[in-house]
């Protein structure tokens, strides 16, 4: 059961491909002897959340073993030990030897891979892709930067990167075992290959997987503004190997708020950023975040806000309402926001998010877009982010080319002619953030 950012659901689908690869089987959490729960701990709400999730699980099976893993665990393990259930807590520095210390309580094998004869995590992978359509690559994790409002670098430490080779290989790996798209993921993805000996770039990282990464393309996750190079942007234009889809946080469109947050660039700059993407890539998908009720924000910074919003070419806003995170330095920030002003105000910019979110699906309506089918193939979701219900007729995780035809709450669309297998230019779909899902992990029966 996995909450908050992509970087824990890619780390939770590695951890399902090793529990297959060890000898359990996925099954409902109410049967399950296993039951995994990746926390969040971005806000108040996220906590909350994964308590009553943990709740829940105990009252509808008594027997299951419960192991409380992610931010949460790592910040706040006093809040988790005690409820019903919980047997073990893994900090995200343990998180990636959490199946090997709990095989032996349920009797699977230690190692995934001992015995099954596969490379590296071959046999996880493939695992793993019964339940998923998109494969998510971690290639970093940590944060080195200090937003005031933000209590990951405690959680998950100092920025760290996979190696360059090491991720082209599983990039490679995921290709094989029949994945057809993947989603580059990090904490701090910008800021991936700083910490490597020769450094790294983002767009060197690109550059490789477009070149060695398999046959699947690519899904970028959040990028930070200020790491959202020019070489990057031509990059995600030109290689054709990855989804016209950018998600570029602002957080806020006051630069007063912008400097008490501790957010390393300007209103302006972010502007002329995403203006620049839209004439590079006119149908892209350019989604942000904006926290509202930060302390101190006056009815003046979220008016600006407000007007950024009617006037850009975003196409979906996540709007955050803050919550105190104890040992952040917005904690000890006043004045408060009062509670009322502040779901006023989220209510207010949660509108006008969906009438970007409209309008970019109108401008869409009579394209033809490369997808990716989804759910029992009636779903299909555009390279640029769009969900459309298609007829029947297509299994799971096949490409089509799909016409919009109409925008709605849901779109809908036709499928239209397929060039010849061969010349299929594959492009990947979302994965995104999942709900919490109701599954856990039993041994598999001999």
């Amino acid at each position: 059961m996995t909450f908050g950012c992509r970087v824990n659901q890619a780390e939770s689908f590695g951890l399902a491909g090793e529990l297959r690869a060890s000898g359990g089987e996925a099954v409902e959490a109410d049967r399950a002897d296993l039951v995994v729960v990746n926390t969040c701990s971005v806000t108040a709400v996220a906590d909350q959340g994964a308590r009553q999730a943990i709740r829940h699980i105990a009252r509808t099976n008594p027997s299951a073993r419960i192991v409380v893993t992610g931010c949460y665990a790592t910040r706040r393990p006093a809040d988790l030990r005690g409820l019903p259930g919980v047997t073990r807590l893994v900090a995200n520095a343990e998180k990636s030897r959490l199946v090997t210390a709990i095989a032996p309580e349920l009797g699977l094998r230690e190692d995934p891979r001992a015995g099954d004869g596969e490379d590296d995590r071959g046999l996880a992978l493939r695992n793993a892709r019964e339940g998923r359509t998109a494969f998510f690559l971690p290639v970093q994790t940590g944060c080195d930067e200090h937003c005031a409002y933000c209590i990951v670098p405690s959680t998950r430490g100092p920025a760290r990167s996979r190696p360059l080779e090491e991720v082209t290989r599983e990039a490679a790996r995921a290709s094989q075992a029949g994945f057809k798209e993947a989603i580059l993921t990090g904490v701090h993805l910008g800021s991936y290959g700083r910490d490597l000996d020769p450094t790294r770039s983002l767009a060197d990282l690109l550059r490789a997987v477009d070149e060695h990464g398999g046959e699947a393309r690519y899904r970028l996750s959040s990028i930070e503004p200020m790491d959202c190079a020019p070489a990057v942007i031509d990059l995600v234009a030109g290689s054709g190997r990855f989804a016209p889809h950018l998600h570029l946080p602002l957080q806020h469109a006051s630069d007063r708020m912008l400097r008490a947050m501790r957010r390393p660039y300007s209103v302006p700059f972010y502007r002329r950023l995403v203006d620049s993407i839209r004439r590079r890539l006119p149908d892209a998908a350019i989604g942000t975040d904006l926290i509202v009720g930060f302390p101190g924000e006056t009815d003046d910074d979220f008016r600006q806000c407000v007007e950024f919003l009617d006037d850009s070419p975003l196409t979906s806003v996540h709007v955050f309402c803050y919550s105190d995170r104890p040992g952040t330095a917005a904690a000890g920030m006043t004045p408060k926001v009062h509670a009322g002003t502040v779901k006023r105000r989220a209510e207010a910019l949660r509108a006008r998010a969906r009438d970007l979110s409209r309008r970019f699906q109108a401008s869409q309506i009579g394209s033809v877009r490369r997808s990716l089918t989804l759910g029992d193939g009636t779903l299909a979701l555009t390279d640029n982010y769009l969900k459309v219900r298609i007829p029947p007729g297509h299994e799971r995780n096949e490409w089509v080319d799909v016409k919009v035809l109409e925008a709605d709450d849901v779109l809908a669309g036709v499928v239209v002619g397929m060039p010849p297998p061969r010349s299929i230019p594959v492009m990947p779909a979302k994965a995104g953030i999942q709900p919490a899902s109701a599954s856990g992990f039993r041994r598999a029966p001999d």
